[in-house]
C-alpha cells in the first residue's frame, strides 16, 4: 500500500507581507522575523475549497495513472468547507464524475486533517480490498481571518494537496500512520460561531466570532511539549530512530516553529522541506502541498525514509512514515 501519485494547487494571487501587515499594524520586517513567511496565496472570489481540491486531485490522478471511475474512496480533509452541507467531497466527486461506489466524505482535524485522512483511507483499502483512494487536504483560510488580527492574518493562506493511495509496484510505501487527539486543549484554535452552539446572527457577526482565532504561544507550547514524545514513540514502534530518517515534512505552521521543532525532535541531519515561506500556512493542505513540491522537484530518491508530522486544532497530531 502506498502513494501512487501526488498533486497540489495554490491560487494565483500572491499576497505580500505589506498587504496583510498594513491593516494589522505590522510591517514586512516584523512578519519575516516572527514567521519566516515572505508571501502567501489567497483564493480569488470565484474559488472555493472544492475548486482548489479539484485541481490538486486531477494532478494526483494523472500522475498515478488512475481514473475517477477506479476510485473506491474520496476523502477531503478541511476545516473550511464550501458550506456546512453537502460535504465538500461530494462536490469534488461530482466534478470528477466519480461513480457512486466512490464513497465520498469530509474529515475535520484542522491542520492534522490530511494525515488523519491518509490513516483512515489506508485502513479502509486494506480492510475492503479496494484498489484506490483519493485523499485531499484543502483549506481556504483567507475567508475566515480577521484582517486586524496580526496573530493570524500574517500566517494563514489557501491551498490544496492530494495523493492517490493504492497497491502497485511503483507505489511509495506508506509504512505506518498514527492519529492522536488532545481534547483538553480544544480552546487553543477555534472559530467560535457559525455552528449549532452559536448560529450565525447579527450579534455573532458584530462580535467578530466567525473569524479564525488562535492562542499562538499556547499552540507553540503544545507543539514543543506534545509532538516530540509522540514522534519518538511512533518511530520506536516502527523500530526506527531519528538517525534512520532521511526527510521530514511538518505542518507548515510557522517557519521558525518548524525549525525549532525539528531540533526538538533531534532531526539535525535530516533534509527539511518547507513551503511556508512562499505559501504561508495552508492548514490541512500544508503537508501534501509540501510533499508534492518536494517530490516533483526530485528531492527524494528510491529507498529514502520520509517522516510526515502534522499538528493542529483540537488539538491533534497526525504522523506518517513513507518509504520512497
Amino acid at each position: 500500500m502506498g502513494i501512487l501519485g501526488t498533486g497540489s494547487y495554490v491560487p494565483d494571487r500572491v499576497v505580500t507581507n505589506d498587504e496583510v501587515g498594513a491593516p494589522a499594524g505590522v510591517d514586512d520586517a516584523w512578519i519575516t522575523r516572527k514567521t519566516g513567511i515572505h508571501s502567501r496565496r489567497w483564493a480569488s472570489e470565484r474559488e472555493a475549497t472544492s475548486d482548489l481540491a479539484l485541481v490538486a486531485a486531477r494532478a494526483a490522478l494523472q500522475q498515478a495513472g488512475v481514473t475517477p471511475d477506479q476510485l473506491s474512496l474520496i476523502v477531503v480533509a478541511t476545516s473550511t468547507p464550501d458550506s456546512p452541507q453537502p460535504p465538500t467531497a461530494a462536490l469534488l466527486a461530482a466534478a470528477l464524475d466519480a461513480p457512486p461506489s466512490a464513497a465520498s466524505f469530509d474529515l475535520n482535524a484542522v491542520c492534522s486533517g490530511f494525515m488523519f485522512a491518509v490513516d483512515v483511507a489506508r485502513h479502509s483499502l486494506a480492510n475492503t480490498g479496494s484498489s484506490y483512494a483519493l485523499v485531499i487536504g484543502a483549506d481556504v483560510y483567507s475567508r475566515f481571518i480577521d484582517p486586524l488580527d496580526r496573530r493570524t492574518v500574517v500566517l494563514l493562506a489557501d491551498g490544496a494537496g492530494a495523493v492517490v493511495l493504492g497497491l502497485g509496484q511503483q507505489a511509495h510505501q506508506v509504512l505506518d500512520t498514527r492519529k492522536l487527539s488532545y481534547g483538553e486543549f480544544k480552546e487553543l484554535v477555534n472559530v467560535p460561531a457559525g455552528g449549532s452552539r452559536l448560529p450565525a446572527s447579527a450579534d455573532t457577526v458584530a462580535q467578530r466570532q466567525h473569524y479564525f482565532s488562535m492562542q499562538g504561544r499556547a499552540v507553540t507550547e503544545f507543539a514543543r511539549t506534545c509532538v516530540p514524545p509522540a514522534v519518538e514513540a511512533f518511530l520506536k514502534d516502527n523500530g526506527l530512530t531519528p538517525d534512520d530518517i532521511d526527510h521530514v515534512i511538518t505542518h507548515q505552521a510557522n517557519g521558525h516553529l518548524i525549525r525549532t521543532l525539528t531540533d526538538d525532535l533531534s532531526l539535525h541531519d535530516v533534509a527539511l522541506h518547507t513551503t511556508v515561506e512562499r505559501y504561508g500556512n495552508t492548514g490541512a493542505a500544508s503537508v501534501p502541498v509540501t510533499l508534492d513540491d518536494a517530490a516533483r522537484a526530485g528531492r527524494f530518491t528510491p529507498g529514502d525514509t520520509v517522516l510526515l508530522v502534522a499538528f493542529g486544532g483540537g488539538m491533534s497530531i497526525g504522523l506518517g512514515l513513507l518509504r520512497w
